[in-house]
C-alpha cells in the first residue's frame, strides 16, 4: 500500500522527530481553531508494514474501510473557504499504524475488539497483527510525539487567544462495519461527536446551524471528540468536536474518488470555523 502522503503539504511545519509523522499547518494568529485530521492517509513505513499480516490486497482492502479518505481536503479546503484561516494538524500516517485519537491504555473501549492505540485486527475483525506483537515501540515512536505536538498545538492558541477549538475532521461508511460497537444506531449524512465537558452548547448550536443542509444527527454512530489528556476534563477554554461526514455524502465506497459533494462539506465547515472564530 503506497500512498506518498510524505511529501509535505506547501507551508507544512514538521514538528515531529519522526520525520513526516504528521504536520501542523498554520491558520491565522488570531485563529482558536484547530482542524484535526487524524485518519485520512494511507501511508505504513516499511518497518511498520513488517509487523502487519496482510498481503498487500487484503492491506489494500483494509485501508479502502478503515481511511477517512479526502478528510484533509475537506479540511484544506474549509481553511481556504473560512474568513479566518483555522489552523491544521494532520496525521500524514495511516492510523494503521498507530491511532493516535485512542488511549494508549486499559481507557480504551475498542481494545475489546483489537482496535486501541495499535491495532491487533481489521475492520471485519481479521488478525492484522499478531497478539504477541509489542505495541510499546510502536507508541513510543509514533503515538507519544504525535500527542506532545497536538498538546503544544493547543497550548499556543490558548496563550495565543486565550482558548482552543479543537474540531476533529472523520468520515465513515454508510453500511456498518464489523469493527463497530455501536454501528446499530442511526447513520445521518453529518454526525456530530461530542463531549460532556468541552463541547458547549454554542458550539453544537453553531455545528447544526453550519451544517443546516445536511441530514445532522448526535453521537451515532460515533461519540465523543479528541482532547489532550492535558487539558481533558480540566480546561473549559479547550472545545470541541467531532465531525463525522457519512462517505456516500462526498465520496465513492469504498476508498474510491471524492464527488461534488465534497465542496458543500468543506464549504459548510468552513461555515462553523468562522462561526466559533468570533
Amino acid at each position: 500500500m503506497v500512498h506518498h502522503a510524505t511529501d509535505n503539504p506547501p507551508g507544512a511545519a514538521v514538528t515531529s522527530a519522526v520525520p513526516s509523522s504528521f504536520v501542523c499547518l498554520p491558520g491565522a494568529e488570531g485563529s482558536p481553531v484547530i482542524l484535526h485530521v487524524p485518519h485520512s492517509a494511507r501511508e505504513i513505513p516499511v518497518e511498520v508494514r513488517e509487523g502487519i499480516v496482510l498481503g498487500d490486497t487484503a492491506l489494500e482492502r483494509e485501508s479502502d474501510h478503515i481511511v477517512d479518505a479526502h478528510t484533509a481536503r475537506i479540511a484544506e479546503r474549509a481553511a481556504e473557504g473560512a474568513g479566518v484561516r483555522p489552523w491544521r494538524f494532520v496525521n500524514l500516517l495511516s492510523r494503521l499504524v498507530v491511532d493516535p485519537e485512542r488511549f494508549p491504555d486499559e481507557r480504551e473501549e475498542m481494545r475489546a475488539v483489537g482496535m486501541g492505540a495499535v491495532y491487533t485486527r481489521t475492520t471485519h475483525r481479521e488478525v492484522l497483527r499478531e497478539d504477541s506483537v509489542d505495541p510499546g515501540p510502536l507508541v513510543e515512536r509514533y503515538f507519544r510525539p504525535y500527542a506532545r505536538a497536538m498538546t503544544e498545538a493547543v497550548g499556543e492558541r490558548l496563550e495565543e487567544t486565550g482558548r482552543a477549538v479543537v474540531i476533529d475532521v472523520h468520515s465513515y461508511p454508510s453500511a456498518a462495519l464489523p469493527y463497530e460497537l455501536h454501528g446499530g444506531g442511526a447513520r445521518p449524512a453529518v454526525c456530530l461527536g461530542t463531549d460532556p465537558f468541552h463541547t458547549p452548547p454554542e458550539l453544537l448550536a453553531a455545528a447544526r446551524d453550519a451544517f443546516a443542509g445536511f441530514e445532522v444527527g448526535l453521537d451515532s454512530p460515533f461519540s465523543g471528540t479528541y482532547v489532550p489528556l492535558r487539558y481533558y476534563g480540566v480546561d473549559a477554554r479547550v472545545t470541541a468536536l467531532m465531525i463525522e461526514v457519512r462517505r456516500d455524502v462526498y465520496m465513492a465506497e469504498p476508498g474510491g474518488a471524492p464527488g461534488p459533494g465534497l465542496d458543500g462539506v468543506a464549504a459548510a465547515l468552513a461555515v462553523l470555523v468562522d462561526a466559533v472564530s468570533r
